[in-house]
């Protein structure tokens, strides 16, 4: 069986990837995260997605390499991870009372393959308040999380609606989207 590397840093990205029971390892990227001019979000996630797959599968001829990224979409502008406690509340007061679409795309890059896939999951957030927003940034410190908030813990507080066919995508790694993938690589998971 060929090596399966997951070209992330993300320990979200990593557990999910886990719940497959695949051996893997974890490789970093090397990738300018940085948005294109006028580069709408769904194009960024796919074209991160692809490039972080391409980075760690030229150093691994022969590997099966998954390369995964999201983008929070508010009304066409994209919405990265926060970092600090102050660029999350503005993004959380920013979504309050909105529909967010979270476009994570998830790339598989092996030898004669290289695929994407991309999911949409619709969020809508509650309208929150200044105090919410503090409580929850105290409580969860999302701020290497797109758009603010962990959905697998507290951040399902923040919602009233998620709307998805690919459920784990919102965390970060879409799982069904990823198998078939690695189904195209010629991996099942299920062997």
């Amino acid at each position: 069986m060929p090596a399966l590397i997951l070209a992330s840093t993300s320990r979200y990205r990593r557990d999910l990837l886990s719940r497959l029971r695949l051996p893997f390892e974890t490789i970093a990227p090397q990738v300018d995260e940085t948005a294109l001019p006028g580069e709408a979000p769904a194009a960024l996630a796919e074209r991160l997605a692809l490039a972080k797959a391409r980075a760690v599968a030229v150093t691994h001829p022969g590997a099966i390499v998954i390369g995964s990224d999201q983008v929070a979409d508010l009304a066409g502008e994209a919405m990265g991870k926060p970092g600090t406690h102050e660029a999350a509340a503005a993004q959380l007061r920013r979504m309050s009372g909105r529909e967010v679409v979270f476009q994570t795309a998830v790339a598989v890059v092996a030898p004669g393959l290289a695929a994407i896939e991309r999911a949409e999951v619709r969020v809508r957030v509650r309208q929150l308040s200044d105090a919410e927003i503090e409580t929850y940034l105290r409580a969860d410190t999302p701020y290497d999380c797109a758009g603010s908030a962990k959905v697998e813990s507290l951040g399902i507080a923040l919602l009233e609606a998620v709307e998805s066919d690919d459920p784990t995508a919102l965390v970060g790694l879409p799982l069904i989207r990823t198998c078939a993938l690695l189904r195209r690589a010629g991996l099942e998971p299920l062997a």
